[in-house]
């Protein structure tokens, strides 16, 4: 003990032995590891990432992220799935969680659940949810401007020409979704055109709902130059669809997404998009969990609303429209299309 409080410049060692323990320094040429100081701060520091079924690309970006981040700090991480969990199961895992853990990282969709965010701010677990549009003065959060990015997007695909822009919406219940819906609103007030409901379909951030927004999207008339799906998962699906009905993308109909994850660079033509970084994110929300919990609880700030900086990412599926609206949907009409199952109709 004594030689630790010199080495580490702390008070209460008599000035003799203070000396001794240099002269031995010096001669042993003793450095100290700062992996191994790190670890023994870090040994009662474990931090829980907890999922429910996100796509595979995004949830790798997660894990990624976290990973790094705890490497670094050398704090124990976590993974918890609660796929196959209720909502009464998830509440009795979150209370048992709460007494192992010493901070909590919610990514969507449990970052939008109000009874699970309450047992841990009940237990007194700082949490910092990611990717939420939702900001509350009881959890930190990491997260972009999804309204913003959304409008950079579509003022991108008017800027080449698109007037007549389908929309496909996220999961309503992640308030990231409505922000992204209300910025593709914005962009089209601020261009001067009108907003069109046939024009804008329910998803569910899942490549099935896409597929099932595409096809309902191009079979109404005129059908629009250009698509957005709120997630990259859901663009992808446009893209599919488009092939099936021999559309050429970008030439019929560009196609754009949104999050940048690998899905995204695996179809062809790859996808314009926004880029959240997922990773950074959760490697931000590592540190913000350690600031927060090496604080006295009668010294804790106010949350942190944490606010990245997203990109547009552009790539080979947008171009400027190449027919008129009468043209597209004529050619879209003649077309026979599978349905969704690819059996055919």
């Amino acid at each position: 003990m004594t030689v630790s409080r010199v080495i580490n410049g702390h008070a209460g060692v008599r000035e003799g032995n203070r000396e001794r323990v240099l002269r031995s320094v010096l001669a042993l040429d003793y450095r100290p590891n700062p992996a191994a100081s790190a670890l023994a701060a870090a040994q009662h520091t474990c931090i829980a990432l907890i999922y429910t079924n996100p796509s595979s690309s995004y949830l790798r970006e997660l894990l990624v992220g976290a990973l790094r981040g705890s490497t670094r700090s050398a704090a124990q991480l976590v993974i918890a799935a609660w796929d196959e969990l209720g909502t009464p199961a998830r509440r009795e895992a979150a209370r048992q969680l709460a007494t192992t853990v010493a901070g909590v990282i919610l990514p969507p969709p449990l970052c939008e659940s109000k009874d699970i965010v309450e047992v841990f701010v009940n237990a007194g677990i700082p949490v910092v949810s990611i990717a939420s549009s939702r900001f509350s003065d009881r959890i930190s959060c990491v997260r972009i401007d999804d309204r913003q990015a959304s409008h950079d997007m579509v003022s991108h695909l008017i800027a080449h020409g698109h007037t007549r822009i389908g929309y496909i919406k996220g999961d309503p219940n992640q308030t990231a979704s409505a922000h992204r819906w209300q910025g593709y609103r914005d962009a089209l007030a601020n261009a001067g055109i009108g907003y069109d409901d046939a024009l804008v379909q329910p998803g569910c951030f899942t490549y099935r709902s896409g597929l099932e927004a595409a096809e309902r999207l191009l079979s109404q008339g005129p059908p629009p130059s250009a698509i957005f799906a709120s997630n990259d998962d859901m663009a992808s699906a446009v893209v599919s669809v488009a092939h099936r009905r021999g559309l050429q993308v970008p030439g019929d109909l560009s196609v754009v997404g949104f999050d940048d994850t690998s899905a995204a660079t695996m179809v062809w033509p790859e996808l314009t998009t926004i880029h959240q970084p997922v990773a950074e994110m959760a490697d931000n929300a590592i540190d913000i969990l350690l600031r927060e919990m090496r604080r006295p609880a009668s010294s804790r700030r106010a949350t942190v609303n944490h606010v990245l900086a997203h990109q547009l990412i552009t790539r080979a599926s947008v171009s400027a429209p190449q027919l008129s609206s009468a043209r597209r949907a004529s050619r879209i009409a003649t077309r026979q299309a599978p349905d969704i199952d690819g059996q055919g109709g």
